[in-house]
């Protein structure tokens, strides 16, 4: 009898299988990953860490080794590659592929850049190379906006970048990161740092005290929400421990550059913030997730953090330091915890909020860098003297990272409330000769865009709503009448296309579809508006919500101009 028959009346027999379902393991791709990995933990949240280890040393990340991963750390094999698929920064070679280069050429094409020239040089970049050797790619906003445009070449930033410049790197063979002149933890604490942290351990300064000091200085989240500082510590705190402390240190905001600046000269400063934040709610551990386009402030923060341990202010471990992967998203707070816990960086359903059920369901405070970094100076200065900063009624100092068609482009710290105009006239230089203002960003690409006409409304929290902008994050990119308003919104919406994580309709068809119709020679304006309004209704994070305020703001300030243009057509 064959043996798929069966007798008369018996149900078939079952074929059986010859191998596991999946990928199969090869023990030679296991080895490597182990020797790699060495004695590196298995847990969950450690798979992004492992993954960068493997697209370090390769190049790229195979399937046998992300098979070989997944073995390791009893992950199933769909949850390693999902995640792994997820982050721009890996490279996902499948069976038969070719890998890519060893050499990558990175070009930001975020709207600073995009001003300086990027196009141009992306385009000279991808005929002057040989692409066997090397791989001409773009790339988000790299937080370099005031040096644009912005080639990373391997590791290396090429600020000012130029077709020559960029070969004259690779020739040079240097790739490592840029070595950054950094004040280390001796020299912060002769002139009185830690100063705080210690008194706070000592019992010398209270909670309550330092939560009044906060109250009364107007402190606000400075990464872009804007909520009161105090009031978040005090939400986490009123949660059952265990509890977590998160330092945001992902600005992927197109034009928003104020943390690295900070953490480029005083991280000891950031870091006393961070651990006094720590104290006030009891964190089991504070985790700083740092955008990966920061390489050579992650090797900083290693040695700071190392100091501290050495010193014996912390426990070794109590400070983890995490490295995104390529991931604008990763901002929103849900996200970031998300990808802390070795996931996709998608937003989480809210309520309940991260202060609840953040970093492992425990409640979880999420800072943002400036904030943190602003803690110990409050309190040396008092609380007046912070609040006092501000102008046209506003209070407190704000970082605005300035970039575009200025003559002095980068990070100014000034009163909150200063106006565009004000700001340019004092702390920038003016605008570049030959170029009159026609408009500007006040919150980087998502806070709208604002026209000359508007260049004297105090910038801040709250003062930009009635407009339909907001400030955000504080990141300015100043445009002149030498700069094609279609082409901005083009080139903003073709942003949040890339970075939407998918996960919610409306964002993740919607940015394409807007994207789309961008396109065309003239504007649809009534379908605009109303596949802007879904997005902003029925979106899940503040990706989709914030999305469609490029268009949304040009036809609210710029209608005249887009009709001039032809770009509308007069209803």
């Amino acid at each position: 009898m064959n043996p798929t028959q069966t007798q008369a009346g018996q149900p078939p027999l079952r074929k059986t299988r010859s191998q596991p379902r999946g990928r199969l393991l090869d023990v030679n791709a296991l080895e490597t990953v182990n020797q790699l990995l060495g004695d590196a933990s298995n847990a969950r949240d450690r798979l992004i860490e492992n993954l960068h280890t493997l697209q370090d040393h390769f190049g790229y990340l195979s399937m046998p080794h992300l098979r070989a991963l997944s073995e390791r750390m009893n992950l199933p094999m769909a949850a390693v590659y999902e995640t792994a698929s997820f982050y721009a920064h890996f490279d996902l070679i499948d069976e038969g592929q070719t890998p890519p280069p060893d050499i990558t050429i990175r070009v930001c094409d975020s709207l600073s850049c995009q001003l300086a020239g990027s196009e141009q040089m992306h385009k000279a970049l991808e005929m002057g190379v040989n692409p066997d050797q090397v791989r001409v790619i773009r790339a988000p906003c790299m937080g370099r906006c005031d040096k644009a445009p912005i080639a990373e070449v391997k590791h290396r930033h090429v600020e000012h970048a130029t077709f020559e410049s960029v070969l004259q790197a690779i020739r040079q063979q240097d790739f490592s990161p840029a070595v950054v002149d950094w004040q280390a933890f001796k020299a912060y604490q002769a002139e009185g740092g830690y100063r705080l942290l210690n008194g706070c351990r000592q019992g010398e300064v209270s909670v309550e005290s330092l939560l009044t000091l906060l109250e009364e200085s107007g402190l606000r989240g400075l990464g872009g929400a804007g909520f009161p500082t105090f009031r978040k510590w005090q939400f986490v705190r009123a949660e059952a421990g265990p509890r977590y402390c998160v330092v945001n240190a992902d600005e992927g905001e197109p034009g928003t550059f104020k943390d690295r600046y900070y953490l480029e000269r005083r991280p000891h400063q950031f870091l006393e913030g961070a651990l006094i934040s720590a104290w006030a709610v009891d964190a089991k551990a504070i985790y700083i997730y740092l955008r990966d386009e920061y390489p050579s402030i992650r090797q900083l923060l290693r040695e700071a953090i190392s100091e501290l341990e050495s010193e014996g202010w912390i426990e070794p471990g109590y400070i983890q330091l995490r490295r995104g992967a390529g991931a604008y998203i990763c901002g929103e707070e849900s996200a970031l915890i998300e990808s802390l816990e070795g996931k996709p960086g998608k937003p989480r359903h809210r309520p309940p909020f991260v202060a609840q059920k953040g970093l492992f369901g425990q409640p979880t405070l999420v800072n943002n860098v400036e904030t943190l970094y602003w803690i110990p100076h409050i309190h040396e200065k008092g609380a007046e003297w912070f609040a006092s900063q501000g102008r046209h009624g506003r209070k407190g100092l704000r970082s605005f990272s300035v970039s575009g068609r200025v003559q002095t482009p980068g990070v100014h710290l000034a009163p909150a409330g200063i106006t565009l105009t004000e700001l340019i006239d004092e702390y920038c230089g003016g605008l570049l000769p030959g170029h009159q203002l026609l408009g500007y960003l006040p919150g980087g690409a998502s806070g709208g865009i604002l026209p000359a006409s508007k260049a004297d409304i105090p910038l801040d929290f709250d003062t930009l709503q009635s407009e339909g902008c907001f400030i955000g994050s504080a990141a300015i990119i100043v445009l002149s009448d030498q700069d094609d308003l279609k082409e901005v919104a083009k080139n903003l919406l073709a942003f949040f296309a890339d970075e939407s994580c998918g996960q919610c309709t409306p964002c993740r068809v919607g940015t394409e579809k807007m994207l789309s119709l961008l396109g065309h020679p003239t504007w649809d304006e009534p379908t605009l508006e109303s596949l802007a309004q879904v997005m902003m209704d029925a979106s899940i994070c503040g990706l989709g919500q914030a999305a469609p305020n490029p268009v949304t703001s040009l036809f609210r300030h710029f209608r005249d101009e887009l009709i001039q243009a032809k770009i509308i057509v007069k209803g």
